[in-house]
């Protein structure tokens, strides 16, 4: 074909459909949820564009009726592990070399994929598999997943643009090549799409990937893997590989080939991930990427002069939308005594018109977490706030597993600024609030600063410029994605780049250019048109 400067369709944010009572998106996607829920399905291994089985398998349950079986996933042996990346390494020949608007294509295609015929596909699927409401899965699975898609085509494109000054006399050019190797993705539970980018992102630059979707989220993973299929990706550019997490990331980094490491999890595994890359750094042909976004401890902070009805607002939706289980979920509060009784009824009142149940039921605001070892967990904290005097449950407490792991929506009041869970990460719908003295703004700020090892997200709500200004200034480091007025959930892509520092990981901005530089590594090229013959210089003379 011929060769030119192509220019991609402009990225433009995928609107987020209402799902309103009557509307056809919304017969659809309960359609496809009930066909769904009544099929049992197996999911193999995907390897060099072969569907690779075991029969050592698992199974796949709804967190919000976990009796029911969905279906069953495979689990690799080493081998699968070795083939997969051998494999994977002899697509890298041919997909490194590929036009880069052929690849831009692909996943162009797969974007129009899911915005057309996979929506209520992935959307029912990220409802039963993480028990997501329909709005929360349209939110994820469908619009942000375009987004990722269209918004990372454009950022590489412009990219490739971006070139290094020439003379008459020499030509520089810049070629954006993908890393040496492969490229490892270990994605979570929460997002579907968080779950497809990771791979994507990284292919997309040229890169081959072996993929390892977390066990809760393999029903929808197997929709993504289906689109990407579908859209063109070439056998062996992205595997994806379930298993024993130990056994397949340490076979995955004794590999001399492995380039990068591109996740999202907990911090206690990323730690433990970098360490194990650390020990081997000597067996790499190269230095490995290490992209991660982690945990959070996400904060609001509501100075003297907030509207509290937005204040509860922010609460409500930034702490409970999808039971707390965003990394970016406000998780401690700080809202100044002056406004806290109209914050409290307004944050009760709306919590008194929350439903729970399955999301097949889509009036209901909130379903269930995602395992029994979360809700576990969960129950432990609020139980033992119950016994704690310097705590008190003002709204929820209650949960039961009979059926599906449901943990209330609750709301712990404390008297003391470091009880544990104004600390301790708990990804669950669970907030704490300290109410501080009018007076004491910034140095709430500061304890609001000191109080997390986690900077990801936190949100400020004043109505003061000058205490505005002094509060963005003292946070500065607290949140790598920072709201002013607003819930601290709820990134897009192309407008807020998203990605947190200190413990919350190496914020390299997912949804931006600033992450698809970490997958290529660049090589400068001079061409010399009048090449010197003599070497002295004038200086000689």
């Amino acid at each position: 074909m011929g060769k030119g400067f192509y220019k991609v369709p402009v990225a433009v944010n995928e609107p987020v459909k209402t799902y309103a009572p009557g509307t056809p998106e919304r017969a659809a996607v309960a359609t496809t949820y009930t066909q769904m829920y009544n099929t049992t399905i197996d999911v193999p291994m995907y390897i060099n564009g072969k569907e690779v089985t075991t029969g050592d398998t698992a199974t796949m349950s709804p967190p919000h009726d976990h009796k029911h079986i969905l279906g069953t996933y495979h689990r690799a042996e080493k081998k699968h592990i070795e083939e997969a990346i051998s494999t994977a390494l002899e697509a890298r020949k041919l997909w490194s070399q590929m036009p880069w608007e052929q690849r831009a294509a692909i996943f162009l295609r797969a974007a129009e994929l899911i915005a057309g015929p996979y929506r209520s596909k992935i959307n029912a699927a990220t409802m039963l598999a993480q028990s997501k409401t329909i709005h929360q899965a349209e939110i994820d699975a469908s619009c942000e997943l375009i987004d990722f898609l269209r918004f990372n085509v454009q950022y590489m494109t412009q990219m490739y643009a971006e070139q290094p000054a020439s003379t008459s006399d020499v030509w520089n050019r810049l070629e954006y090549r993908p890393l040496e190797g492969f490229v490892y993705a270990i994605t979570p539970f929460n997002f579907t799409a968080i779950a497809a980018n990771l791979p994507a992102s990284a292919a997309m630059m040229g890169n081959v990937v072996v993929w390892k979707p977390s066990d809760s989220q393999i029903f929808s993973a197997k929709i993504v893997l289906d689109v990407f299929k579908e859209a063109g990706v070439p056998p062996g550019v992205i595997q994806m590989v379930m298993g024993d997490p130990e056994m397949i990331t340490d076979t995955v980094l004794d590999s001399p080939d492995f380039s990068g490491l591109h996740f999202t999890g907990s911090t206690f595994i990323f730690k433990e991930l970098w360490k194990k890359i650390g020990a081997n750094i000597h067996n790499y042909k190269t230095y490995p990427r290490i992209v991660g976004e982690t945990g959070g401890k996400d904060f609001i902070i509501a100075h003297k002069s907030s509207n509290p009805a937005q204040v509860a607002t922010a609460i409500t939706r930034g702490a409970f939308e999808f039971q707390g289980q965003k990394c970016s979920a406000a998780s401690r509060v700080y809202i100044s005594k002056s406004i806290w009784a109209a914050s409290q009824k307004h944050l009760k009142a709306q919590m008194e018109t929350f439903k729970m149940g399955s999301p097949e039921d889509m009036s209901n605001f909130i379903t269930a977490v995602i395992h029994e070892g979360s809700f576990d967990k969960l129950a432990g904290f609020i139980d033992q706030a119950k016994k704690d005097s310097s705590a008190e449950i003002i709204a929820g407490g209650g949960y039961d597993k009979s059926k599906g792991y449901f943990i209330e929506p609750t709301v712990i009041k404390t008297n003391d600024p470091k009880y544990t869970t104004m600390c301790t990460e708990l990804f669950g719908p669970v907030v704490t609030i300290y109410v501080f003295e009018d007076e004491a703004w910034e140095q709430t700020l500061h304890l609001v600063d000191q109080t997390s090892e986690y900077a990801l997200t936190g949100a400020i709500f004043s109505e003061d410029r000058y205490a505005l200004e002094v509060g963005v200034k003292i946070l500065e480091n607290a949140a790598g994605n920072f709201y002013i007025n607003d819930k601290p959930t709820g990134a897009v892509v192309g407008q807020q780049p998203f990605g947190g520092a200190r413990a919350s990981g190496t914020n390299d901005k997912a949804g931006s250019k600033l992450n698809l530089y970490r997958w290529c590594s660049p090589r400068m090229v001079k061409e010399t048109f009048v090449t010197p013959t003599d070497y002295t210089y004038p200086f000689l003379g």
